[in-house]
């Protein structure tokens, strides 16, 4: 007699939907703490409605990112309230060095295995960020796939639309020689060179408590990235280009705003290395220019204006640093660290 075939099922091969439609309703939950009367559809269509006011000249704004592999110290600690918070400013960030306000935004979380308290508490970190901001967080997308991530590993990225009038948009053009160049403190390391940390500190080491940071090393890693929408949006006629220091530090960021003839001169001698990057620096035997190229080094937005405007800015901005200025293209160089 010949053996009996296994029926076969979804579940079985390791993707439950029962699972997912809890987990997507934990996120709709959250998300629906987001909408205003423009969201014209909720979680669970098949796209997000958003309707559009009160511009003559609208120019939208997109960017796509991620969290990197912050999230491996998320999972290595077991807390994931802060991710979403994290995914959400980086995005705002991005767009604001349009000049842009966020319109929406949208995610993708990818597991091996759905636990739905895990989306719950990572999906409460996007929607914290997207209303305190303004944002309305209208849909995305959750996957079990077992086959691609592994054990705890998952992923987490989001898509935001932003909104400006094509008269405001910021895009560094009028930035000119002489010009001041400010930065605004970063909150740690934000979302970038956690692949380098992870090389340089192990799993125990996230649970030890540094004297010099005053609390652990993870907590002192899942800092959420600072957003600085609240407070540049009603600067921005004061300024001529923003630059978000993301991966890449300053070196590689400041000169996506500069005009092709001009570089960034910055004195790193304005401000004080927070603790976490002379940690690293030490621990890790890193060159200090291979420092500067990977990480914010402490300052995680700058912001360039004429003199006369950037004393504006700092009067109205009271954390806000001269970090350096505009000077003219004198080699390869498009940032100058001294």
């Amino acid at each position: 007699m010949g053996s009996k075939a296994v029926r076969q099922t979804y579940a079985s091969a390791g993707v439950d939907i029962d699972v997912a439609a809890r987990a997507k309703e934990l996120i709709g939950k959250q998300a629906r703490t987001t909408h205003g009367p423009e969201v014209l559809s909720g979680v669970g269509f098949f796209g997000g409605l958003f309707e559009l006011k009160g511009y003559r000249q609208p120019v939208l704004v997109s960017s796509a990112d991620g969290v990197g592999t912050k999230l491996k110290i998320a999972a290595a600690l077991g807390k994931h309230d802060t991710i979403g918070i994290d995914l959400v400013n980086h995005c705002v960030n991005d767009i604001l060095t349009c000049g842009a306000e966020p319109l929406f935004f949208l995610d993708y979380i990818g597991m091996g295995k759905l636990v739905p308290a895990q989306v719950e508490d990572i999906a409460r970190g996007l929607a914290q960020a997207c209303r305190e901001v303004g944002c309305a967080l209208i849909g995305g997308e959750t996957a079990e796939m077992p086959g691609l991530y592994a054990g705890k590993d998952y992923d987490l990225v989001g898509f935001i639309v932003g909104v400006v009038e094509k008269e405001k948009l910021t895009t560094g053009k009028a930035i000119q020689a002489g010009d001041t160049i400010l930065g605004l403190p970063s909150s740690g390391l934000h979302t970038n060179g956690y692949s380098l940390v992870r090389r340089i500190f192990n799993a125990e080491q996230f649970q030890q408590h540094y004297e010099e940071l005053g609390r652990t090393l993870g907590e002192e890693l899942l800092t959420p990235h600072r957003c600085y929408y609240k407070e540049l949006k009603p600067r921005l006629p004061q300024i001529k280009g923003l630059a978000h220091i993301t991966g890449g530090g300053l070196i590689d960021n400041v000169p996506r705003v500069l005009p092709p003839d001009l570089a960034a001169k910055i004195n790193r001698r304005m401000w004080t290395v927070p603790p976490i990057f002379q940690l690293i620096q030490k621990r890790g035997n890193v060159d200090e220019m291979e420092m500067y190229r990977v990480f914010n080094m402490g300052i995680g937005m700058v912001l360039i204006g004429s003199p006369e405007n950037a004393a504006k800015l700092r009067q109205a901005l009271p954390e806000a640093i001269t970090i350096g200025e505009v000077v003219t293209q004198g080699g390869e160089d498009r940032v100058i660290i001294d």
